[in-house]
């Protein structure tokens, strides 16, 4: 029930460049355009030098750096140099402009896609069992969640039978203390709990509905977003969500508008399909959809940090009618990790071992 995605390889080192132009003029004048014909190379932290030719016939030029004017160039003529600072946005792929402006009040683009890769190799880690609870195997593992001990589980609904919940989960025996459900015009994906309410983003209705924690009792108020929605977790003052791509988008809990956005790029490429997610001790945990394989992220640059085989809970969890791995929950009240995955006999107590 979920869209698959092409990935953008580089090498280690590698910033992937394609080269456009955007005319707002004729298209036969001269305009400003890059020296460099193929790959640049930088990692994160890295200034990168970039060299373009201004010719004759422009009366400004601007260098625009994720959709941010960076340098203004008026009556300068020919090769021109600078060094971009290529950690100013964090990592992944950002737009380099060089705007050519000209006397007729006209103007060009030439467009350069940059990918700035992570500087650090992810360190490898698994996922390695403590204990095992039952798992409702009827559960279509969207969001998983921890808050004042008590675990909140969502769900999805592929059949589109009105399988969509939301309850309050027994650890011992898997099955919900308290749940509500969404009518079948709704597939539900992550939630997160923040103060006194849940939130609860569905898949491609452009909705996140809002509950009480204590009785679950849906609110009347609701966000609306633009795209899919796949995992939700917050830091404790904004919400943070995923949206299947590499892209994280951090939103403001009382009116769920972006705020701000990184991607996710680890030393040699963007990590794409970012499904359900868990913020842990400064950092971003995020199931790689279809995979067994977690990955935590640095949430100010996008840097992955960390890459986790589960692939051991799969063996173990799964059953004969599992799905996919997916639902990360940390119990802050006794600093336990907990992992399971759709439609899953089981649910594990977890640590992570190198």
């Amino acid at each position: 029930m979920k869209r698959s995605f092409l990935t953008l390889g580089v090498s280690a080192l590698a910033i992937v460049l394609f080269l456009t132009v955007s005319c707002n003029g004729d298209n036969d004048v001269e305009l400003a355009t890059f020296n460099t014909p193929g790959d640049l190379m930088t990692p994160y932290g890295k200034d990168l030098p970039i060299s373009f030719t201004i010719p004759d016939n422009l009366t400004k030029v601007e260098l625009i750096y994720n959709d941010s004017v960076v340098e203004t160039y008026t009556g300068k003529k020919g090769e021109q140099k600078f060094t971009l600072d290529a950690d100013y946005c964090g990592v992944g792929a950002r737009n380099l402009v060089l705007r050519s402006h000209y006397a007729d009040g006209t103007s060009q683009e030439t467009t350069m896609m940059v990918l700035v890769v992570s500087d650090i190799k992810p360190k490898q880690l698994r996922a390695s069992v403590v204990h095992t609870f039952p798992h409702n195997t009827l559960n279509y593992t969207q969001g998983l969640e921890f808050s004042d001990g008590v675990l909140y589980e969502g769900t999805g609904d592929p059949g589109q039978q009105g399988k969509t919940m939301l309850g309050k989960v027994n650890l011992s025996t898997g099955e919900y203390t308290a749940f509500k459900g969404l009518d079948a015009t709704y597939f539900g994906e992550g939630i997160t709990v923040m103060g006194d309410q849940v939130y609860q983003l569905t898949w491609q209705n452009g909705k996140c509905f809002l509950y009480s924690k204590g009785d679950l009792t849906m609110k009347l108020k609701e966000f609306t977003y633009t795209g899919e929605g796949w995992g939700l977790c917050n830091d404790g003052k904004q919400l943070i969500m995923s949206d299947g791509s590499e892209t994280i988008y951090f939103r403001d809990p009382k009116t769920f508008m972006v705020t701000r956005t990184i991607q996710a790029v680890d030393n040699e490429k963007p990590r794409v399909s970012l499904n359900e997610l868990e913020y842990i001790d400064g950092k971003i945990y995020a199931n790689i959809y279809t995979t067994n394989t977690i990955i935590a992220i640095d949430p100010l640059t996008g840097r992955v940090l960390e890459e986790i085989d589960a692939a051991e809970l799969e063996v173990l969890g799964k059953g004969s009618g599992g799905d996919v791995l997916n639902g990360i929950a940390y119990n802050s009240a006794d600093k336990k990790l907990y992992m399971t995955g759709k439609y899953w006999e089981k649910l594990f107590e977890v640590k992570l071992v190198p």
